[in-house]
């Protein structure tokens, strides 16, 4: 399973960005998938997922009401809207893929993308 973030870039605070993972080699259909970020001298931090047995979402307190996952089947991505952007969501976001909801929730997915940039202007 291969994923490729997509999406990043610098918006002013308030703005919006919408970020995409594209997964390739497996179904998404099989998988939960999750976004990470990680900000500069920070610890990865799990921002939102989508269980794989029920098609539910997650997320972090920080972000619940300004951000929504989703996940497109048939085009086999995961897309990640970003909406009412702060200075603290500057990070590297990642996607991540588990056949366990629990090792995405956990933090801990086997399949890892490269990550993509968000910086959110003052």
């Amino acid at each position: 399973v291969q994923l490729q973030a997509s999406g990043g870039g610098l918006v002013q605070a308030g703005g919006s960005l919408r970020l995409s993972c594209a997964v390739s080699g497996r179904s998404l259909s099989g998988y939960a998938m999750g976004w990470f970020r990680q900000a500069p001298g920070k610890e990865r931090e799990f921002v939102a997922g989508v269980r794989r047995s029920d098609g539910n979402t997650l997320y972090a307190d920080s972000v619940k009401g300004r951000f929504t996952v989703s996940r497109d089947v048939a085009k086999n991505t995961v897309y990640l809207q970003m909406n009412s952007l702060k200075p603290a969501d500057t990070a590297v976001y990642y996607c991540a893929g588990d056949s366990s909801d629990r090792a995405v929730v956990q933090g801990n997915p086997y399949y890892w993308g490269k990550g993509t940039q968000v910086t959110v202007s003052s």
